[in-house]
């Protein structure tokens, strides 16, 4: 296993991250996760995993402009960081290395 270990949760927050790319933040990120999961995720256990993905250097965020619409609050964006990226990879490596070992799997 390298070096570096994600989660299921942890590694799909990251996908949908990286599937908005540029507009992954908290409300967007859920919305994606539940249609395309067909799973429910709440804003908390979200925000805990963001934070840890972005204390490991897997993530980074910065604040958007305030809008009228949301009273003046701004949204926390994220993107995936090339540490991320990397770890992503080998995710994804690690798994289908799995998938093709299994014989006769249809």
């Amino acid at each position: 296993m390298g070096k570096h270990h994600l989660g299921e949760f942890e590694e799909i927050v990251m996908l949908t991250v990286a599937i908005l790319h540029g507009q992954a933040y908290g409300v967007a990120i859920i919305e994606e996760m539940e249609t395309r999961l067909k799973r429910s995720v709440s804003i908390g256990s979200l925000q805990t995993v963001l934070k840890r993905l972005e204390e490991k250097g897997y993530l980074e965020s910065e604040m958007g402009e305030a809008t009228k619409m949301r009273g003046g609050k701004r949204k926390r964006y994220f993107k995936v960081t090339n540490m991320g990226k990397e770890v992503l990879r080998q995710a994804k490596d690690q798994r289908l290395g799995l998938w093709n070992a299994i014989p006769d799997f249809v």
